[in-house]
This record gives structure tokens, sequence and C-alpha cells, in this order.
């Protein structure tokens, strides 16, 4: 039994979820490499309305793969957010090349274009903004700033599946994008990735990375012929139980991503009284899924002090995210250090994500307002 009385999250699921795993798990084979795949993807390139998604089994997996596929390499310089989950920049470690971090804007909290146009360098081969927290970076923006430069926009949508921009989807303007399924996602499978393009080319090669370098044209399993191995590969296959569950939880993505904005709309009335916080609030055309519910309070002290007070009342609460450039690894790697982000440093002193999921009841909800009344009202 978990020991929060809310915890940041909890899985939304139904009889169907349980009905199309029971049906994979029952037929006895095929655990590994079956239909439920490629109807998730089909699924899913047709829900962001992308040419072509090719899953595998994690969301950094699928950053990976999406530059290995690009061919992006040593002496190649990527640019990305330092306010991420670390696999944004260890994606372009992965590939020996050199993440450059961009700063942010304080409205989305995505890469700021004009941030970015002052990185770009003549080994800049790639942007790779995130999509903070439910809704798109500046998307298009971002593509006024890198067009006619021959520079990659590569999406790091791991946690804004569902949301859009001007009525497209997120994932949909860019290059290439990706996509995470683990725990705490909007749309999750427990874990699991998709990378989503437009480009032939670029498809044919993630199948190859994601499977051995293998052209498989039929079940590997069911085919009693040696494979043909163009390319070196890896493991990274999504398996179909994985799919399965994509298929029902997509079915149903909707329904969850409404949820999901009532209870944050109820949060935003409820903490609209407290001058001393910052409540999402997407800008005009933006569409917000919640995958997280951050806010931003006035100052370090005061965030630090309502996370030990929600802590202490068994409310689960955590920083996303805090700079991956001020990270042990990246601070000794590349001699990085504080001052040189100065909007994505403020912004990470002064955030605090709260339990918002989609099956969240009316007393947690209150519970949850009622503890942050309590914290201002001690003040």
């Amino acid at each position: 039994m978990s020991q929060w009385k809310i915890p940041l999250y909890r899985i939304y699921t139904d009889d169907e979820d349980e009905k199309i795993v029971n049906k994979v798990i029952r037929r006895g084979n095929t655990w590994a490499i079956g239909p439920e795949i490629e109807e998730f993807e089909n699924n899913l390139r047709e829900f962001v309305g992308m040419k072509h998604c090719v899953t595998v089994n994690s969301g950094t997996s699928a950053l990976h793969a999406a530059l290995l596929a690009y061919g992006i390499g040593n002496g190649d310089e990527v640019i990305v957010p330092s306010f991420s989950f670390i696999s944004t920049a260890n994606s372009v470690i992965f590939v020996q090349a050199k993440p450059v971090f961009a700063d942010i804007e304080e409205q989305n909290y995505g890469l700021d274009p004009q941030s970015i146009s002052n990185k770009i360098t003549k080994n800049t081969k790639a942007v790779m903004p995130m999509d903070y927290a439910g809704q798109s970076c500046k998307i298009f923006e971002i593509k006024e700033v890198i067009q006619d430069q021959n520079i990659l926009l590569i999406e790091d949508a791991a946690e804004s599946l569902g949301a859009s921009v001007k009525g497209k989807k997120v994932g949909s303007a860019s290059d290439s994008a990706i996509f995470s399924f683990t725990g705490n996602k909007a749309l999750t499978t427990g874990e699991g990735g998709a990378i989503v393009t437009n480009s032939d080319e670029i498809y044919e090669k993630l199948k190859l990375i994601r499977s051995h370098g293998r052209v498989d044209k039929t079940n590997y399993f069911d085919n009693p012929l040696d494979p043909n191995y163009v390319d070196v590969g890896y493991n990274w296959r999504m398996p179909s139980l994985i799919a399965a569950l994509g298929i029902s939880q997509l079915a149903k993505f909707d329904k969850i991503i409404k949820m999901r904005q009532e209870h944050a709309q109820y949060l935003n009335q409820r903490l609209a009284k407290h001058s001393q916080i910052q409540t999402p609030n997407p800008p005009e055309y933006y569409d917000h899924v919640y995958q997280m519910y951050t806010i931003r309070l006035e100052n370090k002290q005061i965030r630090d002090d309502l996370k030990e007070f929600l802590l202490k009342k068994k409310i689960f609460c955590k920083v996303y995210f805090n700079p991956i450039h001020l990270t042990t690894y990246y601070r000794s790697k590349f001699g990085l250090d504080a001052g040189m982000l100065p909007i994505t440093e403020k912004i990470s002193e002064q955030i605090l994500t709260l339990p918002l999921f989609p099956n969240m009841s009316s007393e947690e909800k209150t519970l949850l307002s009622d503890s942050i009344d309590e914290f201002f009202e001690r003040r």
C-alpha cells in the first residue's frame, strides 16, 4: 500500500485494458512480435497526423534511434534544453555528438527561439526542443529560426502526446518527434516509446535500428530462414503485450485528456486566490493535456517550504526539472556552471509539480487545495 495520501500520479485503467492484454497472453505465442505492434503504430501515426510510426521500448531509445537514423554523430552539435529529463541530453552523448544547451522562455518553459539562434554554429545539425508537462514548446517560432539552415527539428514530445498548437497535434510539425509511454505519462503502457516521421528513408532506417539491423519482412519467430542483416542495430522492439495496452489506452485517450483538463481547471480555480502561485496558463491556440500539473512560486524558499509541507502531509510533489547542465556529469564533462542559462535556473528554483491524474477523486483534489490554503495561511 502506498505511503502517500495522494500520489503524484495514478494510472487510469479499465476492463478493456485487461481484455486486450489477456487476449495476447492466451494466444500463447507472439508475445514479442505480434500484430498489435503494427496496429498500435498505425493508430498512433493517424492520431498524430504523420506518415510513419515506429515503436520502441522506451522514450530514451526513441531519442537515441532518431539521432542515429539521421546520421548525427562525432563532430555534430545538437541544441537541447537543460530544463528537461536527462535523456534529452544523454541521447546526444550516446551518438558521440555534443549537446549544446540553450535557455527556455517563461511562458511554455520550452526552448527560447532567440536563445536557439544565438547557439547555432556551423556544426549545428539539429535542434531538439522538449514539450513540457503536456503542452507544446513554441514549435513554429523555432521552425522559423532554423528554416533554410539545413538544421533538423527533432521534437522531444515525451510529455505532450495529445496536445496541439493551432489545431496541429504535437509531433506533427517537426522532421521527427518522439513519445514516451512510461508510467506517469498521459498515455502509458508502463514503459515504451515511439518515433513519428513523414520521411520514408528515416522510417526504414528506424526499423533496422530497433531490431538488430535486420530486414524484418516476416515475423522472425515464424520464419525458418535466416534473415538478412544489413546494418548494426539494437534490440529496442516494443513487445506485443505492451503494444496491446497502447491500443486500448489510445482508444480512450480523448476521455483521459478531458479528465486531466477538468482536474487542472478545478485546481486553477482553487489556487487563483494565492498571488504567490502562478498556475499553468497555456497561451492562445495552445491545447494543454496536463501530463503534469506544475505551479510556479515567487521564489525558491517558498517553493521548498511548500514542498516540505505537502510531503509531511503525505501529498507527493516533486521538482520537474532541475537543470541538466548543473548535474555532476555535465559540469565536469563540458565545464558548465551556474549562470549560463539564467531563465532555466530561475524557473527550476520556482516550480513544483503537484499530483494530477485522470481518476483523481474529489476528496483528493480538496485535500490538496485545502493543504495549500493552510500553508499560505500559516505564513
